[in-house]
């Protein structure tokens, strides 16, 4: 009797019905998603195959590189949903952003509204080269202020792969994790998906997204999930309808 491993499905074939992105760069010449609306267009359409059904695009916010402002992106926003309009696009459609923790990210959620997900919940990240020194006075603060912090992609903060309990103490002080879900692919290397296999194990995973950028993001679509088992991936892809307009 011969025993055959059970292929191994695509990223495309686990995204469900009615899935929500919380996380993308789809705004035209904002920052480095997106090149223009035409650029824009043609990766919306390319994950409205795979059954995406609504956007929240994250640009990013980060002085000195992305100095994108609330009304900036605001304004980029009204302007894309126009031409989405134009080019029959129904899919809700709607701009929050991807703050970076740093000094300036404490000064502006101090000093005006947010631009979130929904509701309090409000995208954040870190450099991928070191947390930020007072990174738990910034996350306590935030939640002072009343938001909810979700992390970006936990699992590709390379400083933190050899310190696993940080993530435990980012748990506790409240954070909500967002997987990017390319991260289950290997399309950023062995380790970040070993990473990413052992925060959905431990049942640390809360949401996933895209954190599209460019076609090879969309095309990696196309490739075989790595981890070992995709049940808890499927519930954090399910937990995105927390997120609906």
């Amino acid at each position: 009797m011969f025993l055959f491993n059970k292929p191994k499905p695509s990223l495309a074939d686990l995204i469900p019905e009615g899935y929500i992105d919380i996380h993308s760069h789809l705004l035209p010449d904002i920052d480095d998603g997106a090149k223009n609306e035409e650029h824009s267009l043609k990766l919306i359409n390319s994950l409205r195959e795979y059954g995406f059904s609504e956007f929240i695009t994250t640009p990013h916010v980060l002085t000195g590189v992305w100095n994108n402002t609330k009304e900036g992106i605001i304004s980029t926003e009204t302007r894309a949903k126009k031409f989405l309009k134009e080019q029959s696009i129904q899919n809700p459609f709607k701009a929050a952003a991807e703050y970076i923790m740093d000094e300036t990210f404490s000064n502006l959620f101090k000093s005006e509204p947010l631009l979130t997900l929904k509701d309090n919940f409000v995208l954040v990240e870190m450099s991928y080269i070191n947390a930020p020194i007072q990174l738990y006075d910034i996350i306590y603060d935030l939640q002072v202020a009343g938001y909810k912090p979700v992390l970006a992609h936990p699992e590709r903060y390379l400083f933190y792969h050899k310190r696993f309990e940080e993530y435990a103490k980012l748990k506790k002080s409240g954070c909500k994790f967002q997987i990017n879900l390319l991260s289950v692919v290997g399309y950023y290397g062995k380790e970040v998906l070993e990473t990413a296999q052992k925060l959905l194990d431990d049942d640390m995973i809360d949401f996933a997204g895209s954190d599209t950028h460019h076609e090879r993001h969309t095309d990696a679509y196309k490739n075989k999930v790595q981890i070992k088992k995709t049940d808890k991936l499927l519930t954090a892809l399910k937990n995105n309808s927390l997120f609906k307009n």
